[in-house]
């Protein structure tokens, strides 16, 4: 196979699989290789998050993931007396989705690889393993261990923590390692039968027992540093971990048991020329904090739409900088709390974890509210990259108030109505890609040719957003190319968002973040703005 694509993606794991859908919509030529002769069939995240998701529906297989999720599951973290140290229950539906779900990570990514059938410009080669990169001025030639050669304008590594890529590279991997590994343990026809997950802080030995679908129990124990992969292998070794949580473990139909590592690094780099890391070949963290492969599927959701941008003469080179600049900061926070949660409910002194449950003891109900909101996780807010960030206006026409900017965060995502008022998630309505929203108006009255020229060359939507019962009018009075979207109100509506904002415009990326927002008479100029941020052609 001596081949040439835009994009090679190295690594058919759920990071590769995304972002090689998210390109294959976008007509972009794509290869994924995989060393391994076949998916991975064992499973290793749990957790699936809202915003990760969204990202699934953006790429059109959401409904193909959901069968294998528990929505809104909620955590329970107690201590080595069974005591709840924390409860963690979010039900907010932000971002369209339930924030918390358990999940079994093969299927999804068989959900993935199947995905890719829609797109006769993506393919997967399995078995093929990359032993070199060589980049020039046009591109990167990947050799193959059999001594085939791929051509392609662009690489992605997603090929794991251990990523040779990285290592090839030379892009150091800082952080540190636990002194302990874990075992997993699956277990199928739940023995339990809850659908809560539980996370035991045992000064004894630490463990986690989650509920996932399809029948299935996971364990996770701590292992102490004379316990290894021999002690995993015995049956009675194992049956000993299990034995305080079920009447009988030597009955469980124990489905596979493996041991693993517990790691906390973030790559020094993310891009090295035409070569970016993307998941766990740029960061790895504790599993605790259930953010490992969530934060992989944003680097894909990220990287995709400027590749994509790029490869297709939308945007110029400089656009693939902002992939490090907006995702570093933001996934160095992700792996500090997930250390630090690791820390709090894996430590095996006992005098550490009566002070942790001293505190947790002590907590304010509204300190106890906002972890079952689970506001410990840090939501992504871009200060730097395809963002603009505009003052507040003054105006006598809007009330005198200290409110964030939100520039740089992502967008709800509101039921609302297509034009026909049927019900539906916003993405759903307005469709995917750039957008422009306005609240009431018709955008195109505050566009200059030019900015419309450039829009159209982005394929953007422009969204005039109406409450529903202005629906028959304003689809009568719309402007030819206009998507008229319905509010239906409410605290979670669109107009409960735009009435907390000083804003009566919102300018949003392909990745649903918010690039820019502003009064609808700064419109032009603003964008003006956000599309030298985007380095468009």
């Amino acid at each position: 196979m001596n081949k040439a694509c835009d994009v090679l993606v190295v690594g058919a794991g759920p990071v590769g699989l995304t972002l090689a859908n998210l390109l294959g919509q976008q007509g972009v030529d794509v290869l994924v290789v995989e060393r391994e002769h076949e998916l991975i069939d064992y499973p290793r995240a749990v957790g699936i998050d809202d915003e990760a998701l969204r990202v699934m529906q953006t790429a059109g297989l959401v409904d193909e993931v959901l069968p294998h999720t528990i929505p809104d599951q909620k955590i329970y973290m107690i201590n080595g007396d069974r005591m709840i140290l924390a409860e963690v229950n979010p039900t907010t539906r932000e971002f369209g989705w339930p924030r918390r779900n358990g999940f079994v990570q093969p299927l999804v990514d068989r959900v993935l690889l199947a995905g890719l059938d829609r797109f006769p410009n993506a393919a997967v080669r399995f078995g093929a393993e990359v032993v070199d990169l060589s980049e020039d001025a046009d591109g990167v030639l990947a050799t193959l261990a059999n001594g085939e050669t791929v051509r392609a304008r662009y690489v992605v590594a997603a090929e794991g923590g251990s990523s040779p890529t990285r290592k090839r590279l030379g892009i150091s991997f800082e952080g540190e390692t636990r002194p302990t590994d874990g075992i997993v343990i699956d277990v199928a026809n739940d023995p339990i039968g809850t659908p809560h997950a539980v996370f035991g802080g045992d000064p004894a030995r630490s463990y986690a027992s989650i509920a996932l679908p399809h029948g299935i129990r996971r364990w996770e124990f701590t292992l102490f540093e004379d316990e290894g992969e021999a002690d995993v292998e015995d049956d009675a070794f194992v049956f000993g971990l299990l034995a305080p949580h079920v009447h009988d473990p030597s009955e469980l139909d124990i489905i596979r048991r493996r041991v693993y590592r517990h790691h906390a690094r973030v790559a020094g780099r993310f891009r090295h020329g035409r070569i970016f890391l993307a998941g766990d070949a740029a960061h790895v963290m504790p599993v605790v904090g259930g953010q490992g492969w969530n934060s992989g599927i944003r680097d894909a959701f990220n990287l995709g739409w400027k590749l994509a941008a790029v490869v297709k003469g939308l945007a110029a080179d400089g656009l693939l900088d902002t992939y490090e600049t907006e995702r570093l900061g933001h996934v160095t926070q992700m792996v500090a709390v997930s250390l630090q949660m690791a820390k709090e409910m894996t430590d095996h002194d006992p005098q550490k974890a009566a002070e942790r449950d001293r505190i947790a003891a002590g907590r304010t109900p509204e300190e106890r509210e906002a972890q079952k909101r689970q506001a410990f996780k840090p939501q992504p807010k871009f200060d730097r990259g395809v963002v603009v960030h505009t003052p507040l206006p003054v105006s006598k026409s809007l009330p005198d108030r200290d409110v964030p900017r939100l520039a740089g965060t992502i967008f709800p995502q509101p039921t609302a109505t297509d034009a026909d008022g049927v019900e539906m998630l916003l993405d759903d309505a307005t469709g995917q890609g750039w957008r422009i929203l306005t609240w009431n108006n018709d955008p195109t009255a505050f566009l200059s040719a030019p900015r419309r020229a450039a829009l159209d060359r982005l394929g953007a939507r422009l969204v005039q957003v109406v409450p529903k019962a202005q629906l028959p009018w304003a689809r009568k009075q719309a402007t030819a190319g206009i998507t008229v979207v319905g509010d239906l109100g409410g605290e979670s509506g669109l107009q409960a968002w735009f009435d907390a904002r000083p804003v009566g415009a919102v300018v949003l990326r392909p990745d649903h973040v918010i690039a820019a927002e502003c009064l609808a008479q700064e419109l032009d100029d603003v964008l003006a703005r956000v599309l030298e941020a985007a380095r468009a052609a």
